[in-house]
């Protein structure tokens, strides 16, 4: 008798631990998870981002997270790789519940899933409305629905705010340097949402809405003519050093446009927008910067 009541008790015990299965909405479409996972690896930037602003930390992360802010949070979790090369060995050692890849590391998505249950929350150029998305994904999933309600009410008044504050400031073009080369970037491309989500008009519409942007020249952006000049230095987000964004577009050119005569030439904070761009704090850092410049 005492043995079949401590098998029955382990039993529920056992049975307690195992969660019941959610659907949430992926890259890949709906998945089928168990809810409450808790040992996560993370292969994303931008959904380890979003995940630590839910107060989830995750148990295994890459070598490198590139944010300082990122570091200190995830010190003491598993580095099971890279984002563009997991160390499938470290991950089975680690034996997470739930492995989440994205962006950089989406292509991995197969090789983790050997090891156990993957997701992909891969960001595509719909950066807010995406945003919106993994935050009720993650909300159901990690039973977290009211703190991911809240961060979403706060992501909707900042876009009001900075929308308010951007109407009848003029166009902008966004370009990204890497060293010494510029490229732009429009609607419909990675940071295009700066245009789309803002309400900002671009000063050259004809962009296309390429990965890497469109190749440009300091010819370009005097022709352009922006009245607002956002730039993201590549370099300074991957820490690569160099040539900086600022000393590359430290031209005559670039001296005699709108932006540059107004003192509208915004380095956004490189990191937020190149490597976890789409990622809650992240992208909230971008929308401050924006509407302290657009509101001097």
């Amino acid at each position: 008798m005492k043995l079949t009541i401590l098998t029955t008790v382990l039993a529920l015990a056992s049975s307690a631990v195992l969660a019941d299965p959610v659907e949430i909405e992926t890259a890949r479409g709906p998945a089928s998870v168990e809810q409450s996972p808790q040992k996560v690896a993370v292969y994303d930037i931008v959904a380890l981002d979003t995940l630590l602003a839910l107060g989830v930390t995750p148990a295994g992360v890459p070598e490198e997270v590139y944010l300082p802010r990122l570091a200190e949070p995830v010190a003491k979790a598993a580095k099971v790789g890279t984002l563009f090369e997991p160390d499938l060995e470290a991950l089975s050692a680690l034996n997470p519940d739930l492995t989440i890849v994205g962006g950089r590391s989406a292509p991995q998505f197969d090789a983790v899933s050997q090891v156990g249950p993957a997701i992909d929350m891969t960001i595509s150029p719909d950066v807010v409305g995406d945003l919106r998305a993994r935050l009720a994904a993650y909300g159901t999933l990690f039973n977290k629905q009211d703190a991911a309600d809240d961060l979403t009410a706060t992501l909707d008044d900042e876009i009001a705010a900075v929308r308010a504050e951007a109407q009848g400031r003029g166009t902008a073009l966004i370009v990204l340097t890497n060293g010494p080369k510029i490229s732009a970037y429009g609607r419909g491309s990675r940071f295009g949402w700066l245009h789309s989500a803002l309400g900002i008009p671009e000063a050259y519409p004809n962009l296309t809405p390429e990965t890497h942007g469109d190749a440009i020249s300091f010819e370009f952006i005097a022709e352009a003519d922006p009245d607002w000049l956002f730039v993201i230095d590549r370099g300074a987000a991957i820490g690569a050093g160099g040539v900086s964004a600022r000393e590359t577009l430290d031209n005559p050119l670039v001296a005699e446009t709108k932006a540059a005569q107004n003192g509208h030439i915004v380095y956004l904070d490189a990191g937020s927008v190149y490597i976890a761009g789409g990622g809650y704090t992240a992208l909230m850092t971008t929308l401050e910067q924006m509407r302290a410049a657009l509101d001097g």
